[in-house]
């Protein structure tokens, strides 16, 4: 998700303001009676036994992790001896102290190297790349997207299949999740009364968002990539796709380029993402409503009541955040018309009014296979995903994903396959993701008001998702997983402060979630909440007002028994980020200068070191002291802290209000280090590790987003100078070849 996010051309910013005015309780509203620490923290956690965990982080991969499986236990046999406990993971590394300066600052001891930027050439012949907006908007399907984000590393070996293992050599596989217009162009959009007039600048932002796969190796202690690769492949907004799942081949996604409603063109706006056991890499479609034009003004009159509780649900309601639409003449096979969903034509496959439906999935893409055709997993429902993160993977089991939605008051969620897990599957390509991801249960999840939780399942006739339901009447599956948000509204579900990545703990099963951060008017003093217990003001060094819970915090749950396709869990808050300076009401983590943060985003536990996790910055409310970071942190379990009582403070109004909640055991920074801080006006996005955990893969997104045209911009990082800033992927070692971070 990116800190400084643009608006469309009505100025609206649907990650600040929502969309869902649904009557569902935030936390706050389901903790009106006091709150049980006996029943929160005497649950158990469980063991994962039997089980193996892939560890994820929603935009940060998880597909370089090995995948042994562990067959259904034999009958019992008598206890053997205990074995000797393991060596308890220990940080090894300073803390990096904050900057805003305009570079990489890594610890002492480790090496940072660009090593993939925006417009790199993939393909033999392709010259490299000018960063002054003149390079042929025809080479940009074969160069590095703009904004790297989400990020696998799939193992390679010596006959070309995966091997999660491999040290030196793999598939980097990455979201490019927006655009920063002012420097892919000689001067910036070409816009003139509302309208783009330049079709080769639409080009080369058609192609600049997506995704790469690009292979990289080790050479000696140094990485880079292979500019001929037969693997490199870049899938971008015009990119054909398949759909499958449950609203594959159904009225909601026919449209003029797919009259049976069986394919689409393209993906985009992909921030976090998430791996398969098989092998293949997913990508999430997060902020996609907003590059579609639907004048309500002249569009309302033509739809259902229906159509429009959906527009309003999903925040497709403006001119097109890049007024891709807008260009003329269209192309014979509608490449700028089909941003535009407005009825014009006699019936769904004379235009692109279902347009919006075809965005909004999790897409799967097998990166061993340069020729397969993406698809869509409708089943794993529509909404705005920030990532799905693989749990548990146990034989004979099924699978799950974890996954947030992206805007305030929205939810989280988990998908189950029906089929349970069969190891035969593993490099089955994208025929075992038509055997897991296409038929399943799609739950949500309702935080109540001791401690526990419900996964509620989203399916037509149960939890009020009836033909009945007010706010809207569903008709079948495809109606359901289509509207998502709408059959979550429906049910109950608990609403949320911006739901980001997920991540799984392999050591304990734990699923933690971003919080990113919230406001005042979205949050205000009345509306706190066990899970989201602050309302603060922020205040900046310059004494500017920051009101709400501007910093974020991350949220922990334990699904009971530790069984992930279990319907009950339990929760409590991990971390809360907080200003080293800030009171102890805000500052309940104990947070030092070593280890304070803002807005917390992406999130990953390493493969090679089980229980290490790295957090991710995506900040704007404390970018006045510092850059965005990357932390290293080893956390313990939900239920090791305990019961809280806070005072939150509105100066404004001079309103106080005490709160409960359940802070996790205070970190110190024995748990938790500054590792890294990036260059100016940056977001810290997207992470990786080779497969023996000595290479780490991080993304530098939009350095200098906030630059001016006509002015010197913000940032130069990485190439320095006076050139333009470029969003880049580094490779972080250490120099006595050792694990990173430990």
């Amino acid at each position: 998700m990116t800190a400084n996010t643009r608006t469309d051309a009505n100025g609206v910013d649907l990650d600040d303001v929502g969309t869902n005015d649904s009557p569902n309780p935030s936390f706050t509203d389901l903790v009106a009676s006091r709150l049980s620490r006996r029943h929160l923290f005497g649950l158990g956690v469980g063991t994962a036994g039997t089980a193996l965990l892939q560890a994820c982080g929603g935009g940060s991969g998880g597909g370089g992790a090995a995948f042994p499986i562990i067959p259904p236990a034999p009958a019992p046999a008598p206890a053997p001896a205990p074995a000797p406990s393991p060596t308890p993971l220990k940080l090894g590394f300073n803390p990096v102290a904050k900057s805003l300066d305009d570079v990489v600052t890594v610890p002492a001891g480790y090496t940072a190297s660009v090593l993939y930027r925006l417009g790199d050439p993939i393909a033999a012949g392709v010259a490299a790349y000018k960063n002054d907006g003149t390079d042929d908007p025809a080479t940009y399907d074969r160069r590095a997207g703009d904004h790297h984000d989400g990020m696998t590393f799939f193992g390679v070996n010596a006959t070309n299949k995966w091997d999660p293992a491999n040290a030196t050599r793999g598939l980097l596989v990455m979201n490019h999740e927006a655009i920063t217009p002012l420097f892919l162009h000689p001067d910036g959009q070409t816009i003139v009364g509302g309208v783009r007039t330049v079709a080769d600048e639409v080009k080369r932002e058609f192609y600049l968002h997506g995704v790469s796969v690009v292979e990289v190796n080790k050479t000696g202690s140094s990485w880079s990539y292979k500019q001929d690769s037969s693997f490199n492949r870049r899938v971008h907004t015009l990119t054909d796709m398949q759909f499958s799942g449950p609203a594959a081949k159904t009225d909601y996604l026919k449209t003029k380029y797919s009259t049976d409603g069986s394919k689409t063109r393209g993906t985009l706006n992909n921030c976090a993402n998430g791996t398969t056991p098989w092998g293949t890499y997913l990508t999430c479609e997060e902020n996609w409503a907003g590059y579609f034009r639907r004048i309500k003004g002249t569009d309302d009159s033509k739809r259902s009541a229906k159509e429009l509780a959906s527009f309003s649900r999903y925040g497709v309601a403006s001119t097109g955040r890049e007024l891709w639409a807008t260009v003329t003449p269209d192309t014979a096979d509608g490449q700028y018309g089909r941003w535009n969903t407005e009825v014009l034509g006699a019936s769904a496959t004379d235009d692109y009014r279902n347009g919006h439906n075809t965005y909004g999935w999790v897409v799967e893409i097998d990166p061993f296979n340069p020729t397969s055709t993406p698809k869509k997993r409708t089943a794993l429902g529509r909404f705005g995903h920030e990532g799905a993160c693989l749990g548990t993977v146990v034989v004979g089991k099924p699978l799950v994903w974890y996954m947030g939605d992206d805007s305030r008051n929205e939810y989280i969620y988990k998908f189950v396959s029906t089929k349970n897990w069969d190891a035969a599957d593993i490099g089955g390509g994208m025929a075992a993701g038509d055997k897991y991801m296409d038929d399943g249960r799609l739950y949500v999840a309702r935080f109540d008001e001791d401690g526990t939780g419900v996964w509620l399942e989203l399916k037509l006739g149960v939890n009020n998702i009836t033909s009945n339901y007010d706010k809207y009447a569903f008709a079948d599956a495809a109606d359901v997983v289509t509207n998502a948000r709408l059959a979550a509204d429906a049910a109950g579900a608990t609403k949320m402060d911006r739901p980001e990545w997920t991540a799984v703990n392999p050591k304990t099963g734990d699923v933690y979630v971003t919080l990113t951060n919230t406001n005042a008017g979205s949050r205000p003093i009345g509306k706190t909440s066990a899970s989201n217990p602050r309302y603060y003001d922020d205040r900046t060094t310059a004494n500017a007002p920051q009101l709400g819970n501007p910093n974020g915090h991350i949220l922990r749950f334990a699904d009971e028994n530790a069984d992930p396709t279990s319907l009950r869990f339990k929760w409590d808050v991990y971390l809360f980020a907080a200003r080293s300076t800030a009171s102890a009401d805000v500052n309940l983590s104990q947070l030092t200068a070593d280890n304070d943060l803002s807005s917390p985003d992406g999130m990953w536990f390493s493969h090679a070191a089980p229980g290490l996790l790295w957090l991710q910055t995506d900040d704007g409310a404390y970018t006045d002291v510092t850059n965005c970071m990357l932390l290293a942190a080893l956390p313990g379990k939900v239920g090791d802290g305990g019961a809280k009582v806070i005072t939150n403070v509105d100066a404004a109004t001079s309103t106080t209000r005490t709160q409960n909640t359940f802070v996790g055991k205070a970190p110190g920074t024995e748990g938790l280090r500054r590792f890294l801080v990036g260059p100016k006006d940056c977001e810290l996005t997207g992470i990786a590790e080779s497969g023996d955990g000595r290479a780490l893969f991080v993304n530098i997104q939009h350095p200098g987003e906030g630059s001016k045209k006509d002015e010197t911009p913000i940032s130069h990082w990485p190439d320095g100078g006076s050139s333009r800033p470029r969003s880049a992927t580094v490779v972080i070692t250490k120099n006595d070849g050792g694990l990173i971070g430990l």
